[in-house]
């Protein structure tokens, strides 16, 4: 996995964590940040590890920050990457946050983490054992954390549009794309996708088959949404989709490469949000994050499949 915008970077060691916040239980007007204390090298930090082979740093946040904390967090904005080299070693670690809602479970000391302390963000700067965390924690805060999520992702691969000898509309994943439509799954769960809309195309309700499946759900099929409706009335299509926004919960929305660029760019422009570069690549997702139905800010992921699996 990549984070579109992000500079190369010749790291060897790949890690993900996320700032865990939650509405405090005594205030809620008031935002708490999770910290954690690791006896083995006596600081505070926020919940983060390596990468297991074969994953994706959007699951290894998750998963990490579970098994730290012994909370399930859910992944909103990207905050980015902190890239540092390793005492004693000739060797550099990229860790990749996101903002984490804790959403359930009980902290209980393990071996890596033996305390864990909520705290206002105004008191989080000087709790923290690393400078280079504030600068996690300024992104952070720049934003409001309690934004509602929409993803906007690319059909997976579907084989060549001239090589298909049916109606295109039909034309199928192929087995990569079959690939990335698994994968996607566990990497939407990631932001707690909720509901599904897609393109009227075979190779967008494909994409997010597995999904609906994982979710016990259905597809709304959305005619709209497909390109040359897209291209017909761009208005109704995004107002379209404006709507999709509004519902509630964590919507996924499927469609085409014709569509996409364009509509995140109107929609970029409409509100004020400077968008990353992207290459807009098959089975790729923007993590959109709006806030009194406002975008505040979009993230790009180049795909769903870890290093190892990217072609």
């Amino acid at each position: 996995m990549s984070i579109s915008g992000d500079k190369p970077v010749r790291a060897n060691i790949f890690a993900a964590g996320a700032v865990l916040w939650r509405k405090s239980p005594d205030n809620p007007d008031e935002t708490e940040v999770a910290l954690v204390h690791r006896p083995k090298y006596e600081d505070w930090s926020f919940p983060k590890g390596k990468l297991d082979p074969g994953e994706t740093a959007v699951v290894a946040a998750v998963r990490e920050v579970e098994e730290e904390t012994g909370l399930r967090g859910r992944l909103g904005r990207h905050l980015g990457a902190l890239t540092y080299p390793i005492p004693g070693h000739r060797r550099l670690k990229r860790v990749e946050y996101w903002a984490a809602e804790a959403r359930e479970g009980v902290f209980e000391a393990n071996d890596e983490v033996d305390e864990l302390r909520w705290l206002p963000v105004p008191q989080v700067a000087d709790q923290l054992s690393y400078p280079m965390d504030r600068k996690i924690l300024r992104r952070f805060s720049a934003l409001p954390p309690d934004t509602a999520t929409v993803l906007l992702v690319r059909h997976a691969k579907a084989g060549s549009r001239k090589r298909y000898k049916g109606d295109d509309n039909t034309r199928p994943l192929d087995p990569t794309g079959e690939l990335q439509a698994d994968a996607l799954v566990t990497q939407l769960r990631a932001f707690g996708a909720t509901e599904i809309s897609s393109a009227d195309r075979t190779r967008c309700t494909q994409t997010m088959e597995p999904l609906a499946l994982s979710l016990d759900t259905t597809i709304r099929v959305e005619p709209l949404l497909s390109e040359e409706s897209y291209k017909a009335d761009p208005a109704a299509a995004r107002t379209l989709v404006r709507k999709i926004a509004a519902r509630g919960g964590v919507q996924v929305i499927c469609s085409q490469g014709g569509v996409i660029p364009d509509l995140l760019e109107w929609w970029a422009k409409t509100d004020g949000v400077s968008l990353p570069p992207a290459r807009n690549r098959k089975a790729s997702t923007w993590v959109l994050s709006l806030s009194g139905g406002k975008l505040i800010a979009a993230d790009h992921i180049d795909s769903p499949l870890p290093l190892s699996r990217q072609d």
